[in-house]
């Protein structure tokens, strides 16, 4: 055939005829001879052969495919896809089936090739790229892969429940799929709207607790059911039921609560929660969540600097030495009287460097940078103990107005408020004023006096009241203020009273009244010890993940999930007790599965007083081991690491029929739930026929075809000279 338009034909065959009329006419003027007919014959084939080869002549050949096409069905492993939730319409009295077995019979070539039809179905499973792969989903990995591995495919069939957490986004592999003109079909397996159910969302234990004192172990319960529950919690020590308490649930709401446990000796444990299974609840595999915890002994080293024995300072010492996991020290300053407050407990100076960062937590009260108080030193070195040193700096400040020299200190940054200067000694009052927790407040474990959190709120509101409060314009951004005056207002806001905040490794709080101590008032230490007991260990916590004599290790997060970046920090100090500042400290961090990783942690960039720095990012789930070493100091230290999965294919979830639906619609497909699959058939049915093989041969373009048109030329040149032509 040829590839060539009407008006070029017409125009060949008037060529042919006019080189045809030509090439005779000169025969006839040679008489006819045999030589110059020859040549005239010869020419004339040159100039068709020309003239066809400007036409463009092809040799096609067309054959029908002797390969069947392919119907891909690919369907979804993940973990997802064992939750139960698809229930019978015909039965809906039958226990709900999972989303794996309700797509077991979709899995036979029978239900997707009818007889009549030649195509080739195989089927692929797919879930993830990751190890073990059952833990994510990725659409886009498995539709790549089809799309990859088989050239003459005529349609895709994807069976899941939609639960896309990996990879890239499936809408890529689907333009792909688009652009190649080969649509995919979805079904959708699974429930689109939530099912009666009680979930057990979250465990938020600490990773270590103390010996024979109280530990709060917040949870969270979620509900799909119609109604409210007063739900009943079972805490679980190593598989013992320890704990029981009724937790009330709010009908499609969640409630968070916490259980106290008071561990008597030390040890790891495993903490399982556990409810049971409701009339209405469908889904039974998520009514339990455990977590791990190291059980030890404790001694935090508690500072505490004043400049008078107020009554504050008075009770709060008492507390604190009445608290056996708690070594306290007192520096009483007695500006107006030549010695320092002395006796058992007591200091006659400021700390040194070496003695300064033992300590865990600093109480710095009514004192200020004052003659014969602190120094712009002590300030510093109070600094960086927090900066640097994860200690815990409290400020309680007092009617002298001594913390305003603190501002110009270089303890300013540290300051979670900004002080009215207008009302230096604080604000007075003969009505009593009283505590109004913040939302923040309500929820946090520090200022948790009561059991559940409407008791709480009860006890707050209760607490004897407070005749003075510092004067406070407003609190600093970046801080958590957990209460505020519930009557005295600024133009900020309700006046803040007890107020934190996080600086460098370590954290502040403010706390804006005297008062505490009048907490004793009816229920003697109840509250009072309570709540600077959670002061003192909130503040510690981190200085007390792993502590050895010449270094301490802590991290952040101290629950991380895999993939998380976590923050190693080292504090080292030399055999005279200074911080060290140069050096390095290598940290081994061992995984569940033996394969060691090695992090060197480095100093900080400025004002590091002893501290270095590395992170890593955990791959597996389950109990590192953290081998921290100083080649400087011959320091060494180990502590575990619980890391816990991330866990995309939580069971429960709803099905995305939505990413479903976009890449059918993208490919040009359909989308069905899986009771309608005998409707997606027709479908199938209607697939175009795989096209007919076509093999184009390109004569005018094809190296022999040139040759003979070069002989040919070449034989009428030397005919033409034979004959005696010029």
């Amino acid at each position: 055939m040829f590839f060539s338009s009407g008006p070029l034909m017409i125009l060949a065959f008037a060529l042919v005829a006019g080189a045809g009329a030509l090439c005779w006419l000169a025969w006839y003027r040679s008489g006819y001879r045999t030589s110059t007919g020859i040549l005239e014959l010869l020419r004339f084939v040159l100039i068709c052969l020309v003239v066809v080869t400007l036409n463009q002549p092809e040799w096609v050949q067309t054959r029908i495919p002797d390969r069947r096409s392919t119907l891909a069905v690919l369907w979804d492993q993940s973990n997802s896809m064992k939750t139960r939730d698809v229930i019978d319409e015909a039965n809906i009295s039958d226990k709900p089936k999972s989303r794996a077995e309700t797509i077991e019979p979709l899995m036979s070539e029978t239900v997707w090739n009818p007889s009549d039809s030649d195509l080739n179905v195989v089927f692929e499973p797919f879930s993830s790229l990751l190890d073990p792969a059952e833990e994510a989903t990725d659409l886009n990995a498995g539709l790549s892969h089809v799309l990859d591995n088989h050239s003459d495919l005529r349609g895709v069939v994807v069976v899941s429940d939609g639960d896309w957490n990996v990879g890239k986004a499936p809408v890529e592999a689907a333009t792909r799929f688009r652009m190649k003109g080969i649509p995919v079909f979805t079904v959708g397996v699974g429930s689109k709207v939530p099912l009666p159910d009680l979930e057990l969302v979250s465990i938020d234990a600490p990773t270590f607790g103390v010996a024979r004192k109280p530990l709060r172990i917040p949870f969270t319960v979620r509900s799909t059911l119609g109604q409210d529950r007063d739900v009943t919690i079972t805490l679980k020590v190593n598989g013992k039921p320890t704990i029981t308490e009724v937790v009330h649930v709010p009908a499609m709401g969640q409630a968070q609560q916490n259980m106290v446990w008071t561990p008597q000796t030390t040890g790891d444990y495993t903490l399982t929660l556990n409810i049971p299974q409701d009339a209405q609840e469908i889904i039974v595999e998520n009514n339990e969540i455990s977590a791990p915890i190291s059980v030890r002994q404790e001694q935090l080293k508690v500072l505490v600097i004043e400049a008078y024995p107020r009554w504050e300072y008075r009770y709060l010492r008492n507390a604190l030495e009445r608290d056996p996991g708690v070594d306290v020290t007192c520096l009483l300053f007695h500006p107006e009287l030549p010695k320092l407050g002395g006796g058992r407990g007591y200091i006659k100076r400021f700390p040194a460097v070496n003695e300064l960062n033992r300590y865990d937590v600093v109480f710095l009260g009514d004192v200020g940078v004052a003659p014969k108080q602190l120094t712009v030193e002590h300030a510093q070195q109070l600094r960086q103990l927090v900066s640097a040193q994860a200690a815990g700096l409290v400020f309680i400040p007092g009617r002298t107005g001594l913390q305003n020299s603190l501002i110009p200190s270089p303890l300013a940054d540290l300051y979670p408020v900004v002080l009215d200067t207008a009302t230096p000694d604080g604000v007075g009052s003969s009505a009593p004023g009283h505590f109004a927790l913040t939302q923040l407040g309500q929820r946090s474990l520090l200022t948790r006096l009561g059991g559940a959190e409407k008791d709480n709120l009860d006890v707050w509101r209760t607490l004897p009241g407070f005749h003075w409060y510092a004067g406070i314009k407003r609190a600093k951004a970046g801080t958590e203020i957990l209460a505020v005056h519930d009557q005295a207002t600024t133009t900020s806001g309700r006046v803040p009273l007890i107020v934190t905040k996080t600086y460098g490794t370590g954290k502040v709080l403010f706390m804006g009244t005297d008062a505490a101590w009048r907490w004793r008032e009816g229920v003697e230490d109840k509250y009072h010890y309570r709540f600077w007991g959670q002061v003192a260990r909130w503040m510690a916590y981190r200085r007390q993940m792993a502590k050895g004599e010449a270094m301490r290790l802590f991290y952040s997060p101290d629950r991380p999930r895999v993939n998380d970046v976590v923050t190693l920090n080292a504090n080292v100090t030399d055999n005279l007790g200074e911080p060290l500042t140069e050096g390095s400290v290598i940290v081994q961090a061992i995984s569940p599965s033996g394969k060691t990783q090695t992090i060197r942690l480095q100093p900080s960039e400025k004002e590091t007083w002893g501290l270095f720095a590395g992170s890593f990012t955990p791959q597996e789930p389950g109990n590192y081991q953290l081998v921290a070493n100083s080649a400087e100091t011959g320091a060494s230290i180990q502590t575990d690491l619980s890391v816990q999965g991330l866990n995309r294919e939580r069971q429960g979830r709803l099905a995305r029929f939505d990413v479903l639906d976009e890449i059918a619609k993208i490919t040009k497909g359909k989308l069905v739930p899986v009771s309608e699959v005998h409707s997606l058939l027709d479908s199938l049915a209607t697939l175009p026929e795989p096209e007919p093989i076509v093999h184009r041969l390109r004569i005018w373009s094809h190296p022999l075809w040139a040759g003979l048109l070069i002989l040919l030329l070449g034989l009428f040149w030397i005919g033409r000279k034979m004959a005696g032509a010029v």
